[in-house]
Order: C-alpha cells, then structure tokens, then sequence
C-alpha cells in the first residue's frame, strides 16, 4: 500500500466550495486521497469536479463529520496547521520537518490526520488542543495563507517525504551515453577549423579561444548524439565556407579580371 494511503486531510468547517475543489485537485496532484469535511459549506460534487477535473475517484471518497473528533476518531496523529503563534506551548514545525518526521508513522501503517481550518479564521484553540503538533508555513509578515494553497503546501512536503507517489517520467527517445574522448577531440579539431575557416582567429589567439570552448562545452555536458551535432555543424560551416570560396574563384567577376589583363602579360 502506498504510504500516502495513511494521510488524512481534515477541513474544519469549510466556508467554500472552491476551497474545497482546489483541496481535492492539491490531494490529486499529490497522491492522497482521504478527505474528511467537518460540517462543511452545501456543495455540488459534480461542480467540485468541474473546478478540479479528473478527481472523481477522490470526489467520491469525500466523508462527512458532524464533530471535528468524529472526523478524527481513528486517526493516531493530528497535525494542525496555523497561521498565528498561539500562547500554549504547542511543539511548531515547519511543513518539510512535519513530513520528515511523521513519514515514518504512514510506513508503520498509522493514520496521519492534517487538519485545517475554516477560512477566516483558522483553527481555533479548542481544536488545536486535539493536535500533537503545530504547523506553522514560513511566510512574509503577510501570513494568512489561502486554506487550499495552505493544503497543497503541506501535500507536497509529505509526497516527498514518502517518496512513493511521483509519476514515472520518459527518457528522452533520443537519449544517448557519454561521448568518448575521440569524438570529442574530433569536434574540437572540426570546430577549430571551422574558427579558421570564417578568420575567427584574425585578432584572437587560436589556443587560448580553443581553451575557451573546451571548458564551456565540458561545462554543459552535452552527451555523446550532441557532440556529434556540434561536429556536423562544425563540418557544414566548413563546406559552406568551400563553396563560397569555389564560386568566387568561378564568378563572372573573376573572369572580367582575366580579360583586364595585359595581353602580353607573362
């Protein structure tokens, strides 16, 4: 079972229907999918999924509760989340410190609950008394947090922490290994040729530019198909620097030069 299977959000006493679709997108995108409402707003599901689309399976699973220790019966350890310092001497975490700790209760198959509160005003003390720690989300001088934005936060901490729900992403089709220190070498004399070639070196010092490109090309670490792309364009400007330079030699102009010269001429 994933361990995000064991993360429980709790919203005490929600006043928005927005805040409620914009939770189920955050525990969408994060993995979780247990929701508790505490005597929430009136809402239609079928618009909290127009808000946050593709969510049905976490729509459907949404619980009610009539009482916040209903909700949070069988849960073994509450977090609750809160944007002011409070005079009890709650334990304060930050959320990265939260996750890490308590991502070892999910792996023993203990149900972690987060709870929030209501928009205005938060989580009053009465339900931060059943919390064993106090989150409390670095901020500005402005610290009231939007109640999903606030959610999402602490989601994306914990699916971190657990480290077993981040979707799988392609290798590039066109991934290659290293290149070999010959093709290198090959591109770095095709590209010194071609710096040659369009008199890069006139007022420059070959070696010392040479070096240049080296380190900037070790430093973007380009593997072994785009170091042959730098040599074929390396090549290229050299074919084309050859093509100019026969149709020169072939051009009318060149012919008129001829036909200026001296008949006697040796």
């Amino acid at each position: 079972m994933p361990l995000l299977d064991h993360l429980t959000v709790v919203l005490a006493f929600p006043q928005d229907p927005v805040n409620i679709a914009a939770t189920v997108r955050a525990m969408k995108n994060m993995g979780v999918s247990d929701l508790r409402l505490v005597q929430p707003v009136a809402y239609d599901p079928f618009r909290i999924e127009g808000v946050a689309h593709g969510t049905r399976d976490v729509v459907e699973k949404i619980r009610h509760f009539d009482t916040l220790d209903a909700a949070l019966a069988d849960c073994h350890r509450v977090i609750g989340f809160a944007g002011k310092r409070r005079s009890a001497k709650w334990e304060r975490l930050a959320p990265r410190a939260v996750a890490e700790r308590h991502v070892e209760d999910l792996a023993a198959g203990h149900r972690v609950a987060l709870l929030f509160g209501q928009e205005d005003h938060g989580l009053a003390n009465d339900a931060l008394d059943r919390a064993q720690t106090l989150c409390m989300i670095p901020t500005s001088e402005h610290a009231s947090l939007n109640l999903a934005q606030a959610v999402l936060v602490a989601l994306y901490e914990f699916h971190l922490a657990a480290g077993d729900s981040t979707r799988k992403v392609d290798a590039h089709k066109h991934q290659a290994g290293p290149a070999t220190h010959e093709e290198w070498e090959r591109m770095f004399e095709d590209a010194e040729r071609a710096l040659d070639a369009v008199a890069f070196f006139r007022t420059r010092n070959p070696e010392l530019v040479m070096r240049s490109v080296r380190s900037l090309a070790f430093r973007a670490k380009p593997d072994e198909r785009e170091v042959k792309m730098l040599r074929a364009v390396a090549i290229e400007v050299l074919r084309t620097v050859d093509r100019i330079t026969r149709g020169l030699a072939k051009g009318p102009w060149r012919r008129r030069e001829a036909a200026d010269e001296p008949t006697d001429a040796p």
